[in-house]
């Protein structure tokens, strides 16, 4: 942590005010996108956003692969419902995978040690 003299005080609060404010912004940004997520979209503005054909919506939606409104003889969409169905098909890349593998190995080999102990 930086320290300051008493005569560098005034710019560094001018400094940490102008951050608090960029922050303040982003936040207040950042509480328009949720409203913007739970659009409903039809099954041709799904099939866009998402980058697939409308028949293979169908067939997903027939399979029951992806989340789906049906009202009467038409289908609805959430944006925020499709970007989370998208977000649970993600993998994870082998540098996750291998940390896993070690908190799992390191988790175990904590437990054969306890149960190795003597009493």
């Amino acid at each position: 942590m930086e320290q300051f003299t008493f005569e560098q005080l005034p710019q560094a609060v001018s400094k940490l005010h102008e951050k608090l404010n960029s922050i303040e912004q982003l936040l207040k940004e950042g509480q328009h996108q949720p409203q913007d997520t739970d659009e409903l979209l039809s099954i041709s503005e799904a099939a866009r956003f998402i980058n697939l054909s409308v028949p293979t919506i169908y067939s997903k939606v027939s399979r029951k692969e992806i989340p789906v409104n049906k009202q009467g003889k038409r289908l609805y969409f959430y944006k925020s419902e499709l970007i989370n169905w998208i977000k649970s098909g993600r993998r994870k890349t082998a540098f996750e995978i291998r940390q896993e593998a070690e908190q799992i190995l390191t988790l175990n080999k904590r437990r054969a040690n306890r149960i190795n102990e003597p009493y």
